[in-house]
C-alpha cells in the first residue's frame, strides 16, 4: 500500500551565479554535499536512475538540494516535479515505489545516478522503463 506523502510546495528563487546556483528551496542537505552540485538556473541537477540488480535504465528526474537530502536520509527516491512545483516520492500515490540502494554524483557535479530497487513500473506510462521507445540510428558508423 502506498504511504501518503504530503505534497511540500516551493518556487525557485533567481540564481547566484551562472555555472552554480544556490539552492531554489530551503534544505538540510550536508553542506560538503551541497558544495558539490553544480545546478541548474532553476536550482536542480539531473538524476539518471537505473535499476540496482540489472543495470538497466529506469528514468530520468529532477532533484533539488532538499530532494537529495531527503533521498539520501530516508532510502526513498524522491524528486522535484517541474510541472507540479513541489516534491514528489515515486510510488507515494501509484505503488510503483523506488527503494535506494546507492546514489553517485558525477565527475562535474552536474548529474545524479541513482540505484534503485524498482517494485512496479518506472514509468508513469505503465512500461517498467521509460526508455521503451527505438529510434533507428543509420549513419554510416551504425553498428547493428
Amino acid at each position: 500500500m502506498p504511504v501518503p506523502d504530503a505534497p511540500v510546495t516551493g518556487v525557485p528563487s533567481d540564481p547566484t551565479g551562472p555555472t552554480a546556483p544556490a539552492p531554489a528551496r530551503p534544505s538540510q542537505l550536508d553542506p560538503a554535499i551541497a558544495a558539490r552540485l553544480r545546478r541548474t538556473a532553476d536550482g536542480l541537477v539531473a538524476v539518471v536512475v537505473r535499476a540496482h540488480d540489472s543495470g538497466e535504465v529506469l528514468m530520468v528526474a529532477w532533484m533539488d538540494d532538499e530532494a537529495l537530502h531527503r533521498t539520501l536520509t530516508t532510502g526513498r527516491a524522491t524528486y522535484w516535479s517541474r510541472s507540479r512545483r513541489e516534491y514528489w516520492v515515486k510510488g507515494a500515490t501509484s505503488g510503483h515505489h523506488q527503494y535506494v540502494r546507492s546514489v553517485a554524483l558525477d565527475c562535474d557535479g552536474d548529474a545524479l545516478l541513482v540505484s534503485v530497487d524498482q517494485v512496479g513500473a518506472a514509468c508513469h506510462t505503465g512500461h517498467r522503463t521509460c526508455f521503451f521507445t527505438e529510434l533507428p540510428v543509420t549513419g554510416p558508423e551504425a553498428r547493428p
